[in-house]
């Protein structure tokens, strides 16, 4: 079998509700895996697209949470809504989605603006 052409990784972290840190499915519903899943399938893209739920991706900030490998694009903030724009651009047409990318300056990264925001800190 071929290798995956996309290995799309949703984040399916949930915490209590008021979490200062938030989490990436609150209702716990996978909703959004499922979506991946449902778009992947109408666009016959498998088996060479897959779409799995991952644990934590340590971008809570910035969730809900996926992360496109082999190209190593972390999205954030991303809807059921944006499902078929990522398949469409990022996957069929190799397009970054500046407007869910998560800057690569935020990555893992606790002094992050969007994360300092989350705790209620602000930038001086």
């Amino acid at each position: 079998m071929p290798a995956f052409t996309h290995h799309i990784f949703i984040c399916a972290n949930t915490r209590p509700p008021g979490h200062p840190r938030g989490c990436c499915d609150p209702e716990g519903t996978d909703a959004l895996r499922e979506a991946f899943k449902s778009e992947i399938k109408r666009r016959k893209l498998g088996p060479l697209v897959r779409a799995n739920k991952s644990g934590c991706l340590e971008q809570c900030e910035h969730g809900p949470t996926i992360a496109i490998y082999p190209q190593a694009l972390f999205y954030g903030g991303v809807t059921v809504a944006d499902v078929p724009r990522i398949i469409e651009e990022t996957v069929i047409g190799g397009r970054v989605l500046h407007d869910l990318r998560i800057a690569e300056e935020c990555l893992n990264n606790p002094g992050c603006p969007h994360v300092r925001a989350r705790r209620g800190e602000f930038p001086s």
